[in-house]
């Protein structure tokens, strides 16, 4: 166990199947991440001392399960509504040793967040990483996409009916409620998405329920 002042660093014993160089990375980036919090708001202030665990564990458990279930012939994948870099940043660092072929997009619309994106891509350095100032509404032509606390499952769809190639998956992080948001879901748009669980974790010390749902683009 680590920790910079009182905020801890415990990935490395939960995740020890990953190499030296991937935690290293993902420390580094949590330290940038409290540092630059402050001015730039990037985490509630309330979840720095643990956000090894709110954040990290969850966004490393969330982009491994999408690394496993991402179509083997996807090019690339975009973080939408990205603001911190969480999970886009993570799942650059993960397909680095993982998937390194995978380019990462992180898309957000806030000009002084993605300068902090595109300082991260660069100091780790991430390669892979690309940073876009823009609506996701603009996008185009997207093959695959992950999302944590954008908006609700049926808002991510409806945004993103015009943006995704046809057999295209969108990951959603969820907690325990996704279920009830997969059910609010209007018939209109479950003509063009198909949703289905991907797979659940739980974190490691609050023992906190997380869930992978997809939406399929079917036309």
């Amino acid at each position: 166990m680590s920790g910079e002042g009182n905020v801890l660093w415990r990935v490395d014993q939960w995740f020890p199947q990953l190499k030296e160089s991937t935690l290293q990375k993902l420390h580094r980036y949590q330290e940038e991440l409290i540092r630059y919090n402050t001015k730039l708001n990037l985490i509630g202030r309330q979840t720095e001392r643990d956000s090894d665990e709110q954040h990290f564990a969850d966004c490393i458990s969330a982009g491994l399960l999408v690394l496993e279930h991402l179509e083997p012939d996807c090019s690339s994948i975009c973080d939408l509504g990205s603001g911190n870099g969480l999970p886009g940043l993570v799942l650059g660092i993960l397909s680095e040793e993982l998937r390194p072929t995978l380019k990462v997009r992180l898309v957000d619309s806030d000009e002084r967040k993605c300068e902090f994106l595109k300082q991260m891509g660069f100091s780790l350095p991430l390669p892979q990483v690309e940073v876009v100032n823009g609506r996701v509404e603009d996008l185009k032509d997207v093959p695959a996409a992950i999302t944590r606390g954008y908006a609700s499952v049926s808002k991510v769809c409806l945004v993103c009916k015009d943006v995704f190639n046809v057999g295209g998956t969108i990951f959603h992080m969820k907690g325990s409620n996704w279920v009830r948001e997969v059910g609010e879901m209007p018939s209109q748009l479950c003509a063009f998405w198909a949703p289905q669980l991907v797979g659940e974790y739980t974190l490691p010390i609050s023992q906190a329920k997380r869930a992978i749902v997809g939406t399929k683009k079917l036309k």
